[in-house]
């Protein structure tokens, strides 16, 4: 078992005054050799927006984007027509492909939104680009592993073009759940810890903390206190 931790004041921050953002890999001013990716999973940021603000219209191509809200609403448009709020128990996805055009904003002028934005590297480049959104039941998370994403379209969750499922949990204080890799072959899992504190093959994290694993057919997860998890099984290799 291969096993690396990235602690949650160990990432890289950016504060732009409207946006405030932790980055667990390279991005943007903060690149660290040591912390490109963990296999396709390419970045993982920890959003929070200020009232009325966002991203503006601005490009993307061949990656596969996931955006997961935490809290509060955001407004996604794109050049494909799309039009559409995001909130908590949602999950959306692009694929950017051959090239897309979006805006990502605040919808609410009197609360933050706080939301997980992940980039996944393709299996496929200069695919159609397509946008996706689902509203996702989170009682099916309460002390089990819910998929919210995968390789296929008729599966639970959304879909991308990557060989990579991701499930989260809402774990109650003393609880545990196992994952068993779908290709642990190939593939690693990298543990976000969104609340709470959490045992995984024994290494203890706390919130924000992640932690990635290789060379495993399967990992446990204990909750030391209530506590929500995202897991990402990737493949390793490019």
């Amino acid at each position: 078992m291969n096993t690396i931790i990235h602690k949650a004041d160990t990432r890289g921050s950016a504060n732009h005054g409207w946006l405030q953002s932790r980055h667990t890999f390279s991005f943007a001013n903060y690149h660290n050799p040591e912390r490109m990716h963990f296999g396709v999973l390419r970045v993982l940021n920890d959003d929070i927006v200020a009232e009325s603000q966002g991203f503006g219209t601005h490009p993307h191509r061949d990656m596969e984007i996931i955006s997961i809200p935490l809290e509060g609403d955001l407004k996604h448009e794109d050049n494909m027509g799309n039009k559409t709020i995001i909130k908590s128990g949602d999950i959306q996805v692009m694929s950017a492909g051959t090239g897309i055009m979006h805006s990502e904003y605040n919808a609410n002028a009197d609360e933050k939104v706080k939301f997980l934005q992940i980039w996944v590297f393709p299996n496929k480049k200069s695919v159609q680009p397509r946008y996706d959104q689902i509203t996702l039941n989170t009682i099916d998370r309460q002390n089990k592993l819910q998929q919210v994403l995968s390789p296929n379209a008729e599966d639970d969750g959304v879909w991308i073009h990557q060989n990579a499922w991701f499930h989260m949990a809402n774990l109650d204080k003393g609880k545990y759940v196992n994952y068993q890799l779908k290709d642990s072959k190939n593939n690693g899992v990298y543990a976000f810890i969104i609340k709470g504190d959490v045992t995984i093959n024994g290494e203890s994290l706390n919130e924000r903390d992640g932690m990635g694993i290789s060379n495993i057919e399967e990992l446990t997860i204990e909750s030391d206190s209530n506590a929500e998890v995202l897991l990402m099984e990737v493949p390793m290799t490019i």
